[in-house]
């Protein structure tokens, strides 16, 4: 199994580095999750992409525990 590091960014104004991170917070718990992202892998290269919410929306439904490639 790879490690892989994902991340998103918003743009957000604010008077603190603490209100950036609330308001990040506050964004990501009453907003669709977001769909652009930065991936980088365990050799350290970097990929963006946008996932299509509904297909994003129907992996994130399922249950991928029950995958025997993931014991």
């Amino acid at each position: 199994m790879h490690k892989f590091t994902v991340s998103t960014t918003l743009e957000i104004e604010a008077d603190t580095v603490e209100e950036a991170a609330l308001l990040m917070y506050q964004t990501l718990t009453r907003s669709p999750a977001p769909l652009h992202y930065s991936v980088t892998d365990d050799r350290g290269q970097k990929v963006d992409l946008d996932l299509d919410r509904e297909q994003a929306t129907e992996f994130a439904n399922l249950d991928h525990t029950a995958d025997p490639g993931n014991w």
